[in-house]
């Protein structure tokens, strides 16, 4: 196996790691939520006036998976539609009560868990960090061109 091959496997392997490791408990304290619909909520909360196409960009989803899924999260009154006082036409998502309360909760674990891996975190100097995030920088660069490339959208 080459260096590429060796860090993608072990980018993988990590990641996969990680998403194990907490799984678990995300599950268990955010029961009756699909992953899907966590992450959508932390996407409206973080984006300015989310509509479907900005959705779609920042989960890497399609729009129409997208609808489906919001529309799902409207029945369950995680979400609420609304519409801009300037563009009547586009339609934006916000927060409701309780999808305010499932992003605080998943923003807890989130910080559990960063607290729980601080000591590798701790040991990393400052230049190995840049190192890193350089690195990720360039990779997620290439990769959204081979995206364009491809033709491939996400609309």
């Amino acid at each position: 196996m080459n260096k590429e091959e060796k860090l993608t496997t072990d980018f993988r392997n990590l990641f996969d790691k990680l998403v194990w490791l907490n799984k678990h408990k995300m599950e268990a304290i955010l029961a009756g939520y699909k992953s899907s619909e966590v992450h959508c909520i932390e996407a409206i909360e973080k984006n300015t006036e989310p509509n479907v196409t900005k959705l779609a960009e920042s989960l890497y989803m399609t729009r129409g998976a997208i609808s489906k899924l919001t529309k799902r999260m409207i029945q369950k009154k995680l979400i609420e539609s609304y519409q801009n006082q300037t563009n009547k036409k586009e339609i934006y998502f916000r927060l409701t009560t309780q999808g305010k309360k499932v992003y605080h909760t998943h923003e807890e674990l989130h910080k559990e868990f960063q607290e729980r891996d601080q000591v590798v975190f701790e040991q990393i100097t400052d230049e190995q960090f840049d190192s890193m995030l350089r690195f990720i920088e360039k990779y997620s660069d290439h990769l959204d061109t081979e995206i364009k490339k491809q033709g491939l959208t996400l609309h």
